[in-house]
């Protein structure tokens, strides 16, 4: 058994699979993994109570959980998580994009749901510590990358619901993957959920919380009945303001050329604050694209689409990145965006930034940092 000790403090246990798949049944995996169906050979375990704080970090062999079958998690939902992503850069490096941002953001969503936070630093040396036995899993091909899903969830045994739990597992798995949608970088159409709602204010939309993503696939499936790829929420007061492609946040793209500028739905609590939107929000300005951050009703994105004057719309999100909408359907009828292709300003954003955490572009603002 080997250690390692994050800048946080707390040692890792390195105990290392006796199981590791052979550098030909990786090769094999990695060639087309898909989204979220293959996992690496290792994952990181956490745990913690009340009173003593985190403890016992492993790096340890990719296996089952077991927990007892009164655990808080399965009675009550108590669970977070987080995604981003480890890049294979040019001159052999591993990076991630940003994972701050992403430690920031679980920090914010155990805030929300009553759980512990995670000091960065512990975060990202859970990443680091992970890399240092699966870095051979971050593949090479375009568009292909190592997703991280770190989640953290409840473990009390026990019924009562007077009082969150006092202990918690944080867990990190990884996930070889290809691009999100299959068929490359092609429009989607979505969907305007009308029947159901995603979240309200007060309530936990602005958390990475996993009843978040429970709650919404009814109204995916509702979607898929309507011939859409995505369903796209609407407020939970009106029902008429635009707020989230699944679980990605939107861009409006008006104009174009020299005159082109970007509206994105304000954080109003009831949205995740996607570290992806905030990255566009600084990008976007710096190629002359001015951005608002406002509102945009479902009778404006009709009628600026069907006028001219919207050009374009994309969805961004750690998982597919920037994806284009290209057609919009609601019980009302449907309309497409612009001539139904990719758009340059949605292209150019895309490029910016995926160049930025492959690293064949440079990053200006600090966001890439290397794990290994």
């Amino acid at each position: 058994m080997n250690s390692s000790t994050t800048k946080s403090g707390l040692t890792f246990d390195i105990q290392p699979s006796d199981q590791r798949r052979t550098p030909q049944e990786r090769a094999a995996l990695l060639d087309n993994p898909g989204f979220g169906n293959v996992f690496t050979d290792h994952m990181v375990t956490i745990r913690y109570t009340e009173g003593k704080g985190w403890y016992d970090a492993r790096v340890e062999p990719y296996a089952p959980l077991s927990f007892d079958p009164a655990s808080a998690n399965l009675h009550y939902a108590q669970e977070i998580f987080e995604g981003l992503k480890a890049y294979r850069h040019p001159d052999g490096t591993i990076a991630c994009f940003r994972p701050e941002a992403n430690a920031a953001r679980m920090n914010r969503s155990a805030r929300r749901m009553a759980m512990p936070e995670l000091d960065e630093e512990l975060f990202t040396g859970a990443i680091e510590a992970l890399l240092g036995q699966d870095a051979d899993w971050v593949p090479s091909q375009e568009d292909s990358s190592l997703y991280l899903r770190p989640f953290m969830f409840a473990t009390d045994v026990g019924l009562g619901v007077n009082h969150p739990s006092r202990s918690y597992m944080f867990v990190l798995i990884a996930s070889p993957s290809g691009p999100y949608f299959s068929g490359g970088i092609k429009p989607v159409s979505v969907w305007l959920s009308e029947d159901y709602t995603r979240a309200a204010p007060g309530g936990t939309g602005e958390a990475k919380f996993a009843g978040n993503y429970a709650a919404s696939f009814v109204a995916q499936a509702q979607a898929l009945e309507q011939g859409c790829d995505q369903v796209v929420w609407l407020d939970g007061v009106e029902h008429r303001w635009v707020e989230e492609m699944g679980g990605m946040n939107l861009f409006f793209v008006f104009g174009s050329g020299d005159g082109a500028r970007l509206r994105t739905p304000a954080l109003t609590g009831t949205l995740l604050p996607g570290v992806t939107r905030d990255s566009l929000l600084t990008l976007a300005p710096e190629f002359g694209i001015p951005v608002e951050e406002g509102r945009i009703s479902t009778d404006e994105w009709r009628s600026a689409a069907e006028s001219g004057e919207l050009t374009e719309v994309f969805a961004c999100g750690t998982a597919a990145v920037i994806t284009p909408v290209g057609y919009v359907k609601s019980s009302h009828g449907e309309f497409r965006i612009g001539d139904g292709t990719p758009g340059p300003v949605t292209m150019r954003l895309r490029e910016e930034l995926v160049g930025i955490q492959y690293g064949s572009r440079p990053d200006t603002h600090g966001w890439i940092r290397d794990m290994v």
